[in-house]
């Protein structure tokens, strides 16, 4: 028999305290996460991640990311210039090896998939 895991109301779920952004641009930036499964392997995590409005480096060299944006707004900027407009309802996918800017111009919400090889 295969076990499903259901993860019901993301958009409201509690992720506890927010810390500092690590990679961020803008002082005083913070965000929270909670994993909600992760693979017997280690190496495929879903989990929801928040944080406030500003500027952060991303770096995607040890993993994937698949993201769903659940709230807020975002302008995603690729080492090359191009730049990318996020919001509700919107999906994307970072390659393994992806580095870019994220500008948050509002609280933002998502769900995401880290796929490590």
């Amino acid at each position: 028999m295969i076990d499903l895991s259901i993860f019901l109301g993301l958009a409201g779920i509690d992720l506890g305290a927010f810390a500092d952004k690590p990679t961020t641009l803008t002082p005083g930036q913070r965000e929270a996460s909670t994993a909600l499964w992760t693979s017997p392997d280690g190496r495929v995590e879903i989990g929801v991640w928040e944080c406030t409005p500003g500027r952060f480096t991303a770096d995607r060299s040890a993993a994937a990311e698949f993201c769903h944006i659940l709230s807020g707004r975002i302008e995603m900027r690729h080492v090359d210039g191009r730049i990318e407009h996020l919001g509700p309802g919107d999906a994307l996918m970072l390659p393994q090896g992806w580095k870019g800017e994220w500008l948050l111009m509002a609280q933002t919400r998502k769900i995401y998939v880290m796929i490590r090889p």
